[in-house]
């Protein structure tokens, strides 16, 4: 990555360096390396999978929104042409944001529960009035014919977990998939759509969020309900964190409501696309090995935490109390 280092350093007008780049993470989307000299440190987030020219202008839009409203973020770099993302000479895309230090947000702790209620219903102030609609990942699941031509793959391919994939298509995706609609056009506003713990980082400013690359319409009650399953445990949920939250969302002035299960179709839009777009990543030829490695290795993870119906409704139960 030396020499990409360089490249990225000169295309955005960093300074003569020398540059140094070491790896930090692997998400679903891209790899994200640190980029450091002249005294400074950057973030650079290469994306594997982007074909043509990644359209940026939800993410800007947002955090130019966010903003002036006090939520903290790493700031989108522009390069020496105004333009948010370089193609680097081997093809792939890369986006340049601050660095920033910090640890893990800590779910458990009742004042970033509180900050992220506080946070998500800003967010949704920042995006009211879009006319967008919301994608299909958010909004649809995987049909009969797109897990049967995947079943036929993975067991082509002879993958030990086929087998699970299997079950997990004859049960759960069913389960699920009955719960997963388009949502209601006046409850769409333009927002983060990934705010979970790995995406903020707490250091001695305070919480930040990272990774807008998802930023788009969305169904305020479901990114809302999706949040909370998220910081509260997940099927194991605490009550008190779940309401902690949607407490804080309400008195930020957040107006989502979580009327019921169906308020979850969201959540388990993304989950079920997770697993059919990771596993089939592990049978494409397309890509590198590392890629259908990666792709494996997530989809088991997904299959076996995924989320309980159960749990869900009684989820939404507890905090239609408080709203």
């Amino acid at each position: 990555m030396r020499d990409k280092g360089a490249y990225i350093a000169d295309a955005y007008a960093l300074g003569a360096g020398p540059w140094t780049t070491k790896p930090v993470a692997r998400g679903a989307l891209g790899q994200i390396w640190k980029l450091s000299g002249n005294g400074t440190a950057w973030a650079v987030k290469e994306l594997l999978f982007e074909e043509g020219e990644p359209d940026i202008r939800a993410e800007a839009a947002l955090l130019g929104a966010a903003e002036p409203l006090g939520i903290s973020a790493p700031r989108l770099m522009t390069d020496r042409t105004g333009a948010h993302a370089v193609r680097l000479p081997e093809g792939s895309w890369v986006k340049l944001y601050d660095w920033v230090d910090g640890s893990e947000a800590d779910p458990s702790d009742l004042d970033i529960l509180s900050w992220c209620g506080r946070t998500l219903a800003l967010l949704h102030q920042a995006g009211e009035g879009t006319d967008e609609a919301p994608s299909g990942w958010y909004e649809e699941s995987p049909g009969d014919a797109d897990w049967a031509g995947l079943l036929a793959k993975v067991d082509r391919a002879g993958l030990p977990w086929a087998r699970e994939l299997e079950r997990f298509v004859a049960t759960t995706a069913v389960e699920l998939g009955q719960h997963v609609s388009p949502s209601a056009p006046g409850d769409v506003v333009l927002s983060h759509l990934d705010l979970r713990p790995q995406n903020v980082l707490v250091g001695a400013g305070g919480p930040v969020l990272l990774d807008w690359d998802n930023a788009g319409a969305v169904s305020a009650e479901r990114e809302l309900a999706r949040a909370l399953y998220v910081w509260s445990g997940g099927n194991d949920f605490d009550a008190e964190a779940a309401r902690r939250l949607v407490r804080a969302y309400r008195d930020a002035g957040g107006r989502a409501v979580v009327k019921g299960m169906d308020a979850f179709s969201m959540l388990f839009a993304t989950d079920l696309n997770y697993v059919h777009v990771q596993a089939a990543c592990a049978v494409d030829p397309r890509v590198t090995e590392e890629q259908r490695d990666f792709g494996g290795r997530e989809a088991v993870a997904k299959l076996r935490s995924m989320p309980d119906p159960g749990a869900t409704a009684r989820l939404a139960k507890i905090v239609a109390a408080e709203c």
